[in-house]
This record gives C-alpha cells, structure tokens and sequence, in this order.
C-alpha cells in the first residue's frame, strides 16, 4: 500500500513537472483577459508558457476574431527559475520594439531595461475628449529609461522617466496636415509622475505641466497657432478648450485637466 502512494505521488509530481515545462502559450490567453477585464488578449498564441510568441489583441468580435493592437508579434524567452522567484524575461518584437526588453527581478522588485515601442495614433482617441472628437493619426512612440518597479499591496510603485512623442500629428477636423510634433515626458516617483508637454514643430503649438497621482490626471496647459495660422486653425482651436486672450493680443488656449 505504501508502495502504491509513493507510486502515485512520483506520477503526480511527473505529471505536474511535464504540464509545467510543456504549459502552452494559447493557455496564457485566458490568464490575460481575466486580468485585463477582457481589454487584451493573446492573439494566435504559440508556443509555451518558456518560449513562445503572440501578437497583442483587444477583445474578440462577435465573430471570434480577434484584431491586433499593436504591429507584430511579440517573442518571449521565460527562465524556468521564475517558479523559485527568480524573474528572468525577454521580450522582442522587431516591428515594434526598437531593441528586445529584459524584464528582471524576484517576487516584488523588477527592473526594466531601456527601449521604445511603437504604438497606434488611433489609440489616443480611447483618453476620451477631446481626443476622440479630434481622431488624431501620425506616428506615436513611447520610449523609457531603466524603469524600477516595486509591488506595494495591490499597487505597482514606478521609478525612471518615460516619453511619449507623437511625430506628425493631423485630425480629420483640420485641412492641414500635419498639425506638429509633441513630446510629453512623465519622470515617476512611485505612484506619482510629473509630466511636461511641448511642441518640436509645426503649426498648432502645445504647452503645459501636471501630474499623475494614483491614477488622476491634472494638467494645465495651453494651445495656440503659430504665426499666419491663426485662421485656418481657428475652429479646430475652439474645439480645444476656452479661448483666453494675453498681453499681447493674442488668443491662446487653455488646457485644463483635473
């Protein structure tokens, strides 16, 4: 009898160290929707949960059909140390990432190393208004320095500086295209980060600071037209914010976040 449960204990443990080492990546799907709130899948998952790849995708259509977020497809390498608490991954995707992504650390602490992803203008449009009356298209890329990341309870504490630029902006509300190119910068204290916008070119000029805090955006900032653009960029301005005029007879625009 005791021969036959240690019998029985040697093929359970076998079994489980062979769903382990074989998990497959399609399994991984289900894992990401339920964190997401359905938001994100794994779309045509190969692979295991060790070596595999999948493209990035929101919810599924009625159909089934599940349409990419993001270009390509994203290949991971997972050290099988990660069940001891040793985290050790990989991340690349050549459309997308400018370099592959290492992703260390142990139960709580990651490091993240520096790269930049390539994300969809269209995108901006889910930040609500008045981005998704705009409909903004142009190209969009967030890049990152080392970022240090910390679980605190259920919250993730962030440390390093981020930067979103948005190259060649235009929306379907303007006849000219493009609108300018933007840079916001976010430096991250933990829960907080201080943002910074501002325009490196074109005629429709963006300004401002603020800050995230657990989540709530505050911004102030303005919009205006550089000079012999003032009328041809007046209706999109108005859709903006309130017009507040200065010293020097100008009307800018106000932006305001809170």
């Amino acid at each position: 009898m005791r021969r036959s449960l240690l019998w029985l204990l040697a093929a359970l443990l076998g079994a489980a160290a062979t769903l382990l080492l074989f998990f497959p990546a399609a399994w991984m799907s289900s894992m990401v929707e339920k964190q997401t709130g359905g938001r994100l899948t794994l779309g045509d998952a190969q692979g295991t949960l060790w070596r595999g790849s999948a493209f990035i995708g929101g919810a599924a259509s009625a159909g089934g059909a599940v349409t990419p977020l993001l270009p390509g497809r994203f290949a991971w390498k997972l050290s099988p140390l990660a069940l001891a608490g040793v985290v050790d991954l990989e991340l690349a995707n050549e459309q997308a990432l400018a370099q592959p992504v290492n992703f260390n650390g142990g139960w709580t602490q990651w490091r993240l190393s520096p790269s930049a992803l390539l994300l969809p203008a269209d995108g901006l449009a889910g930040l609500g208004a008045p981005l998704n009356t705009l409909a903004p298209s142009g190209r969009v890329k967030l890049s990152w320095t080392t970022l240090e990341l910390a679980l605190q309870g259920d919250r993730v504490d962030v440390n390093g500086r981020t930067t979103l630029e948005m190259a060649d902006m235009s929306s379907k509300l303007s006849p000219i295209k493009p609108l300018g190119t933007y840079q916001l910068a976010l430096d991250w204290r933990g829960q907080q980060a201080q943002l910074e916008l501002h325009s490196l070119k074109g005629p429709l000029l963006l300004s401002g600071k603020g800050s995230l805090q657990n989540g709530r955006l505050q911004f102030s900032g303005q919009a205006q037209a550089a000079d012999g653009y003032e009328q041809t960029l007046g209706n999109l301005l108005n859709l903006l914010g309130q017009r507040r005029p200065t010293s020097d007879g100008k009307n800018i625009i106000a932006l305001e976040f809170r």
